[in-house]
């Protein structure tokens, strides 16, 4: 690579669902290529949308919102039962007036706002709280806890009614969910950048007995939890189906309101 040539920069989310996408980049055949760094999901999608980073993991709602170019064909999503996307609640759902969220992903929000509203009639006020779950009912009638806070809560073991929103978007939907794709602004998703990102994903996919084994004991999660989650619950690879699934929240998203939605440009 000319000395000249500034490597794309990247910013990935550390949640552990991320791990695979970037296993190349950290520790395969991409490692070095990229500029990478981490962050939560909304602030990927700033550091993106102010030209701090050429490409992004971003809550699909933000990529669309912004009206990012993304790569169609990895991503973060589920079809069923996900784990890391969990809404707790002191009171019956359909009674639920108050929502504490860690906003770090603006998708799963809406997706708890689409589910109260389609499938309860409620339609609560929602605040951003730190993702403690006892603290945050204690503020609020319902909890969303997401990512590795919500993996970190059993939640057989917790007294709080719980839904887990992938279960229930199937459930409503009949159709997967997708939470986050890697993104861009309009022309920063090179081609080269593209098959980087896609060949990153890909040694992750094909080295995953390394990254469960290695990330349950740095997280402190359970072999089997790590396992189950990252081989069954998580889909990395999007079809079709996937952005019927896709397609379908944003107008859900679109018909609640806040924030105002555009149409994403999926790379072709």
């Amino acid at each position: 690579m000319p000395s000249t040539q500034r490597r794309s920069r990247v910013c990935a989310v550390s949640y552990l669902n991320t791990v695979p996408l970037v296993w190349g980049a950290l520790n395969g055949p991409q490692k070095g290529k990229i500029d990478l760094t981490f962050a939560v999901p909304s602030i990927c999608a700033t550091r993106v949308d102010e030209g701090v980073a050429d490409a992004g993991i971003l809550p699909v709602i933000e990529a669309a919102r912004l009206g990012m170019e993304t790569i169609p064909s990895i991503g973060i999503a589920c079809r069923g039962k996900v784990r890391s996307i969990l809404l707790f609640s002191k009171v019956p759902f359909d009674q639920v007036r108050t929502l504490a969220a860690d906003t770090g992903s603006r998708t799963s929000v809406q997706l708890a706002r689409i589910v109260l509203f389609r499938k309860f009639g409620a339609d609560p006020l929602v605040f951003a709280a730190p993702p403690n779950l006892n603290d945050m009912l204690r503020s609020a009638d319902a909890a969303l806890l997401i990512g590795d806070a919500a993996l970190a809560v059993d939640p057989a073991k917790v007294s709080h009614l719980c839904l887990d929103l992938g279960e229930e978007w199937l459930t409503l939907t009949g159709l997967p969910m997708v939470f986050a794709l890697w993104a861009g602004r309009p022309g920063s998703l090179t081609p080269e950048l593209v098959d980087l990102l896609q060949g990153s994903c890909q040694f992750g996919l094909q080295d995953l007995d390394r990254i469960i084994a290695e990330e349950s004991g740095q997280r402190g999660f359970t072999h089997r939890l790590v396992d189950t989650y990252l081989r069954q619950q998580v889909d990395f690879e999007l079809t079709n189906e996937h952005h019927e699934g896709l397609q379908t929240f944003l107008e859900f998203a679109r018909e609640l309101g806040n924030p105002v939605l555009t149409e994403a440009s999926v790379l072709k």
